[in-house]
């Protein structure tokens, strides 16, 4: 059993069930619609908060507790997700496929990373943002949350040259306060991406 599957079997939502601040902010400036898709999941607190604006909404994890939870916390809120479980490892990316695709705090080693940005660039609809918010490469002597391993942090240079021939709508690096949950709190040190497919 994976140890995302052990941690999401908390009753508590371990990350809190409220969606993301940053993007909570990006769905008022953009007024995201469409076919939706949050990759690396969780719970789905993002999920259920994208539903509820409307949005037609996949979750994918590899957890299948935590998308167990994701269910129960969209039929608490009188929404629909569709949950898959998926390993980012095995997935071969439709070209064109999503109007936008979300990934908050998802964190995979180099390799797999790398391939998971190609492969987000490639599904989205021309017209379609990719929205993320991340842990950075500095985030390790910080407190609050997240790997620390640096192979599963991000560089922003990951972003600007994978998405370098996108409308890059907003970017940013630095110092944010996150309280998600119990093992998300405090300062901390993220990368901020929306990009528009041209």
């Amino acid at each position: 059993m994976n140890q995302w599957n052990i941690r999401f079997q908390d009753e508590d939502y371990v990350y809190g069930s409220e969606p993301n601040v940053f993007l909570a902010d990006i769905q008022i400036k953009l007024q995201l619609s469409g076919d939706t898709l949050a990759i690396a999941e969780g719970e789905g607190r993002n999920a259920v908060f994208l539903a509820e604006q409307g949005m037609k909404v996949t979750a994918w994890d590899y957890a299948e507790s935590g998308l167990s939870k994701t269910k129960k916390l969209a039929d608490s809120r009188g929404v629909t997700v569709s949950t898959e479980l998926v390993d980012l490892n095995d997935v071969n990316w439709e070209k064109e496929k999503w109007d936008q695709l979300v990934c908050i705090f998802g964190h995979f080693p180099t390799e797999l990373r790398k391939k998971t940005l190609q492969g987000v660039k490639e599904t989205i609809k021309a017209g379609g943002y990719f929205v993320t918010e991340v842990y950075s490469v500095y985030q390790i002597p910080y407190t609050s949350g997240g790997p620390k391993d640096l192979d599963f942090l991000y560089k922003p240079e990951e972003f600007l040259q994978v998405f370098s021939d996108w409308r890059i709508i907003h970017f940013f690096m630095g110092e944010v306060t996150r309280h998600e949950g119990k093992l998300h709190n405090g300062l901390s040190h993220v990368i901020q991406f929306v990009g528009q497919k041209h």
